[in-house]
């Protein structure tokens, strides 16, 4: 296959028919949303045309543009006001391989906020994410800066990647369930195991030794189920698209309902 040495921007492969995901934009949103371990690459003044890595926190504002607060006498700092072109590598937090994590390049450039409103806008939205930096306030060779993301790449995991368009990337949200997420999940696994697993049969069509939900999204969940053969990834999507935990609650009661009544209908048919 050719490069042309533009970006080819796409989603990935279609999912299964019936089985929609969010879009590698959504997904992308929602990693920046959650956060992780990321590093910002800057062009180096002292080395130029070479790349320079920094451990950068950041929050980001409405159009998932991350905002940094550093000092002037950072060597980050003076590459960005000799050439503001950067990357912020923003990695999910996972267990074991960190190939398997999902991650995202946000490519753009960086530059100093001016004008009390975005400063005061950019401070607040800092501030909630990380509290502790309000000392750093109190210097004066601190500022606010703010990357205007041009391009973005999506890597989900293994198999699972695609440049996504800068105006896809804003047009997008984060999920509204990714600050809940993590709670579904471990209460479905620990407390509803015998649901999860009768969730995977039906998906599958076949019985399953066990089954453990494995992300959670507004569309649906992924399963990791333990069949005869071993262990198998299913992905099974909502009736309908849920924006709260009381919501998640809900369409999982009604969906086990409704697998149990078709296995018992089905024994019938078989009796």
């Amino acid at each position: 296959m050719s490069y042309s040495g533009k970006p080819v921007h796409a989603e990935g492969p279609p999912p299964e028919p019936g089985r929609m995901e969010p879009t590698h934009a959504e997904r992308a949103r929602t990693l920046v949303e959650l956060g992780g371990n990321s590093t910002l690459a800057t062009i180096s003044a002292k080395h130029p045309g070479y790349p320079f890595g920094s451990i950068m926190p950041y929050a980001a504002d409405a159009d998932g543009c991350p905002l940094f607060l550093i000092s002037s006498m950072a060597v980050h700092t003076r590459n960005l006001n000799s050439d503001g072109r950067a990357t912020l590598l923003i990695t999910q937090h996972a267990a074991g391989s960190p190939l398997g994590a999902g991650r995202v390049s946000l490519i753009g450039d960086v530059s100093k906020l001016e004008g009390e409103d975005q400063m005061q806008a950019a401070q607040s939205l800092y501030l909630a994410k990380h509290p502790e930096s309000s000392q750093w306030l109190q210097y004066g060779d601190f500022s606010f800066y703010r990357l205007d993301v041009i391009d973005v790449y999506f890597v989900g995991g293994f198999g699972v990647m695609g440049w996504v368009r800068a105006e896809d990337y804003r047009a997008a949200g984060p999920d509204p369930l990714c600050h809940v997420a993590t709670s579904v999940i471990e209460h479905m696994n620990s407390d509803h195991a015998d649901a999860v697993r009768l969730l995977g049969e039906r998906s599958l069509g076949v019985k399953l030794r066990g089954a453990q939900m494995t992300s959670l999204d507004r569309l649906g969940f992924h399963l990791r189920a333990e069949t005869e053969q071993g262990a198998k990834g299913t992905r099974v999507t909502f009736p309908e698209p849920v924006a709260s935990s009381d919501e998640v609650r809900r369409v999982l009661v009604q969906m086990v309902q409704q697998a149990r009544a078709n296995a018992t209908e089905e024994r019938e048919d078989q009796a």
